[in-house]
């Protein structure tokens, strides 16, 4: 591999903004925010709105997750959705 073309791989926490469960994992994203984990280390922090720990898929439940108002965009121009 050549040097300095590839993106650091390192330890990451991934938090999830609808559970606020948070995953300590590793990967090249960029951040710009850091937390304190477990451990006493400071980790860089990626904010995730799904993860494992809100998906319908693995919760079992269904749960909408509303980003930006999109629910009601949709709601206005097609009504509302029928309930399960």
């Amino acid at each position: 591999m050549r040097a300095g073309i590839h993106p650091q791989y390192r330890p990451v926490v991934f938090r999830d903004t609808s559970s606020g469960e948070m995953f300590l994992t590793r990967s090249t994203i960029e951040t710009h925010e850091t937390v304190e984990w477990a451990d006493g280390n400071t980790y860089p922090l990626a904010k995730v709105e799904i993860s494992s720990a809100s998906h319908p898929f693995f919760t079992g439940t269904m749960t909408i997750v509303d980003t930006a108002g999109r629910v009601e965009r949709f709601e206005r121009r097609y009504g509302t959705r029928r309930r399960r």
